[in-house]
């Protein structure tokens, strides 16, 4: 079991009011957990500070050789006043896979679980209580090694933060509009883009800069070698209903296994829609489109949840989805996810953890 020592806050901040805007990612609690590795020894002094800056020497090796992980999760609160977690158990098992490719040590998972549980309870008081928000739960790995050299670093520091959010996308449910990249490429398959690590962001900042300059929202990456067969947004793995089938990108080792991809993908076949995990081409989407046949595009991820999408823009092409509006599988699949995450579902998968 996790030994976990507590140092608490003499001066906590003012927590934001239940009409105060919350923007995504921007207020932090007051508390994080920290631990950190020696080669050698393993894991060690697991504990819950006060929210602090870090010290790190310049040659620390996270700066020079990006050896970091990051995970994203959300607590919530229920309709009865519990606290609850989505799945925990897929973003630990994904942390421990990206650990894996980029040589870091593994989590325990139960000690991964027990801290996260530990934190959100101490601040569970900060998890806010509005329609469309949550408490987003950001645990990441950074390399400390002061060495200038390629090889994975003997020591490591892992945390937690937390921060109340409000909704990802300023648009909510509502449609976003989203911009093909068939230009610049964010990875390939043997690379890292199965892995959740900050060099699949970094990469891909030039072309939401481009979008946004456009009046996109959102990115949609293709394939690295012959730029046609679609990957996944760049915060949301993407799903297409083509004549009531749904299609979604098939994981090939370049993608993000996201746990809400595996929760929709659960759900759609619970309903009985046959869902095809496989390569789509852009172009197969756009002779969908020309044919009527295109009848719903969503993404899904941690932040987003479900993300309608109202329109594509690939080259000169727009693609416009259901007028712009949302569509009703987008919509189910958004109740269902957002009901089981706030109580008001009932939990029969086992997805749901509560944090007593």
């Amino acid at each position: 079991m996790l030994d976990i020592k507590y140092e608490l806050e003499k001066n906590p901040k003012q927590k934001p009011a239940e009409n105060d805007p919350l923007t995504f990612g921007t207020i932090f609690t007051d508390h994080m957990f920290m631990m950190n590795y020696e080669k050698g020894k393993g894991w060690f002094d697991a504990r819950i500070v006060p929210y602090q800056e870090i010290s790190l020497a310049p040659s620390a090796m996270v700066f020079h050789y990006g050896q970091e992980m990051f995970e994203g999760l959300k607590a919530y609160k229920s309709v009865d006043g519990r606290n609850l977690m989505f799945r925990p158990q897929k973003n630990i098992e994904r942390a421990n896979k990206t650990n894996d490719r980029i040589c870091i040590p593994r989590l325990d998972p139960d000690d991964f679980l027990t801290a996260l549980k530990a934190l959100i309870k101490l601040e569970e008081d900060w998890i806010p209580k509005k329609e469309g928000t949550s408490l987003y739960v950001r645990p990441f790995i950074i390399a400390t090694d002061p060495f200038l050299g390629v090889r994975p670093s003997h020591t490591y520091l892992f945390m937690i933060i937390l921060s109340p959010s409000g909704l990802y996308y300023p648009e909510g449910l509502n449609p976003v509009k989203i911009w093909v990249e068939d230009e610049c490429v964010r990875t390939v398959k043997g690379g890292i883009g199965e892995a959740k690590v900050g060099g699949n962001y970094v990469a891909s900042i030039l072309s939401q800069v481009k979008a946004h300059d456009l009046g996109y929202t959102q990115v949609l990456w293709l394939d690295g070698i012959e730029r046609k067969y679609i990957e996944e947004v760049g915060s949301m793995n993407i799903f297409f209903k083509i004549n009531n089938t749904i299609i979604t990108p098939v994981l090939s080792g370049s993608i993000l296994p996201g746990v809400t991809r595996d929760s929709a993908i659960t759900l759609c076949k619970d309903w009985g829609y046959t869902v095809e995990e496989r390569k789509i081409s852009i172009d197969e989407v756009y002779e969908a489109h020309q044919a009527g046949t295109l009848e719903e595009i969503w993404g899904t991820g941690t932040a987003a949840i479900i993300s309608p999408v109202g329109e594509l823009k690939w080259e000169e092409r727009v693609m416009k989805v259901k007028d712009g509006k949302t569509g009703e599988l987008s919509q189910r699949l958004y109740d269902e996810v957002t009901g089981m995450q706030l109580g008001r579902i009932q939990d029969t998968r086992d997805w749901i953890v509560e944090v007593k």
